[in-house]
């Protein structure tokens, strides 16, 4: 967790990289990116002199050579002046790294566009000792780095039209825990952005399955074919993979790509889960997008595009838990019913959470929904499962503050939730209900906050999946009494008034 003084220090480093100069918060993230990759590229080296000395062997695959050894950060760090510190890093180490090849993870591949533009020695002395401040504990220097990093993250969603990039943590990781992914899991993300949810994939798998991953063959997997993530902005792909080695994961498969066009689609059926907040606006020319996907569904639209997508990356067997806005749930168009009725008739459509229309704001004020499905090849849709999310644990303006303390917050708070406080973060009961939809939420009643629909009644509605067509609401019953009864009462009523208030006058002096 980020301590106040930490937040402090990153909040006023963010205030100097805007005073000097770098207003776009994507380029701050990505110059402490680089910094924070040229700290690990030296603990790497560390380690394997390290491993070197006990083993009395030459060190395997040097990160560094005798000539290139100044360029480690242990030593630009020492230089004792930020001005000769600048001067290396600008002209000697980023040169350095645009041409790293002899790592061939994705994070070699992102850095060989590598921009330094840091204006200044002081900042750039800012920055490094920022980072050095808040990694110095060894003991616990993996989750410092990714809480740091997930922070600065976080800043991106108040600066405007970088928003769409994140998804807000907790809604991600309401995601992850209801889909529960197992170490065998091939995760995919095609719309990844920071990969926000394949690091709580990962969090989760590291705290569920610890003891699997003791395996060595498990490890492997996890650490180099368990993570999949495509985008098409190399800015998203760098902060991607540093947010993943941050988060402990080593060689991610975090790839460029458009992933509705006709040039990707080499990996269907590949994956067993896939997590995604899809773009929603926007249209396709059909030139460029991939004929099976049109195939399944015949529009320009990319929200309806994803949902084929998905499909047509999951395995049999596989899941899904994606995003969408509210119009794909009861769009009339001949489209949107096509990927509705495909989702309920030809695979397994599992539940609905409609969540409430603040959640994305301050940049984003769409309502939406998470889909989770299965799919079969062969249908197996019996009831759906519907929750009505109305409180997070924010509140739902453009300011987003926590509602509840922070042992309160997410769906698996620190501490139990009163009715009252259910109210304002409805998280934890989704997460509980969801467990109980193939037994005891069947019986819930469709005036309650979460209840189950059976697969006939959907398909006799065109396959609309808005929660409000199925729920009910109960209408508080009005005694009729005619207009001339109350008149009366009223008179009445002003008559006592009136004699009150002459006997209040009597009592007066």
């Amino acid at each position: 967790m980020i301590t106040g003084e930490l937040r402090n220090k990153i909040d006023g480093l963010w205030n100097a990289f805007w005073s000097g100069g770098i207003a776009n918060p994507l380029e701050v993230i990505e110059q402490i990116t680089y910094l924070m990759f040229l700290r690990r590229l030296d603990d790497a080296q560390q380690l394997k002199e390290n491993k070197a000395r006990r083993t009395g062997k030459p060190i395997e695959s040097p990160l560094y050579t005798a000539e290139t050894d100044e360029l480690r950060w242990s030593r630009f760090t020492d230089l004792g002046s930020p001005e000769k510190m600048f001067e290396v890093v600008r002209d000697r180490v980023f040169p350095w790294l645009r041409q790293l090849g002899g790592d061939e993870s994705t994070y070699s591949q992102h850095m060989r566009d590598a921009r330094f533009t840091i204006p200044t020695p002081a900042l750039l002395a800012r920055a490094v000792q920022l980072i050095d401040d808040a990694l110095r504990s060894t003991s616990t220097e993996q989750d410092t780095k990714g809480d740091l990093y997930e922070y600065m993250l976080s800043k991106i969603a108040t600066s405007g039209q970088n928003g769409q990039f994140r998804t807000p943590r907790h809604i991600i990781e309401l995601m992850v825990e209801m889909v529960a992914p197992g170490p065998q899991d091939e995760i995919c993300d095609p719309a990844c952005g920071t990969a926000g949810f394949l690091v709580a994939s990962a969090a989760y798998i590291s705290r569920v399955h610890a003891d699997e991953l003791l395996d060595a063959r498990q490890i492997q997997h996890f650490h180099r074919s368990m993570f999949h993530g495509f985008d098409f902005d190399r800015t998203m792909l760098r902060i991607a993979s540093m947010n993943m080695l941050l988060h402990g994961v080593e060689q991610p498969d975090i790839r460029y790509r458009d992933s509705l066009a006709q040039s990707a689609t080499d990996d269907a059926g590949k994956y067993s889960l896939v997590l995604a907040n899809p773009p929603f606006a926007g249209s396709l020319d059909y030139s460029t997008t991939a004929k099976d996907l049109l195939a399944v569904v015949k529009t320009r639209k990319t929200e309806l595009l994803f949902l084929a997508l998905f499909l047509r990356l999951l395995k049999p067997g596989g899941r899904a838990a994606v995003i969408v806005p509210d119009g794909v749930l009861f769009g009339s168009t001949s489209a949107h019913k096509a990927i509705r009725r495909k989702l309920v008739e030809e695979h397994k459509l599992d539940a609905v959470v409609k969540l409430p229309a603040g959640v994305f704001k301050p940049y984003a004020g769409v309502s939406t929904a998470i889909l989770f499905f299965t799919r079969t090849d062969s249908g197996g849709t019996d009831y759906v499962w519907f929750y009505d999310v109305t409180a997070d644990g924010w509140s739902l303006d453009d300011k987003r503050t926590p509602l509840l303390p922070e042992t309160k917050l997410g769906p698996r708070p620190a501490a139990k939730l009163n009715d009252e406080e259910h109210a304002k973060n409805n998280l934890p009961d989704v997460l509980v209900r969801w467990h109980k939809r193939n037994g005891s939420e069947r019986k819930r009643a469709r005036t309650e906050q979460s209840f189950c629909v059976k697969k006939d009644e959907i398909a006799a509605n065109d396959y609309d999946l808005s929660l409000n067509r199925y729920k009910e609401i109960v209408h508080a019953e009005v005694e009729y009494r005619p207009p001339a009864e109350i008149i009366a009462d009223l008179e009445r009523l002003e008559a006592e008034i009136q004699h009150g208030l002459a006997e209040l006058k009597g009592l007066l002096p």
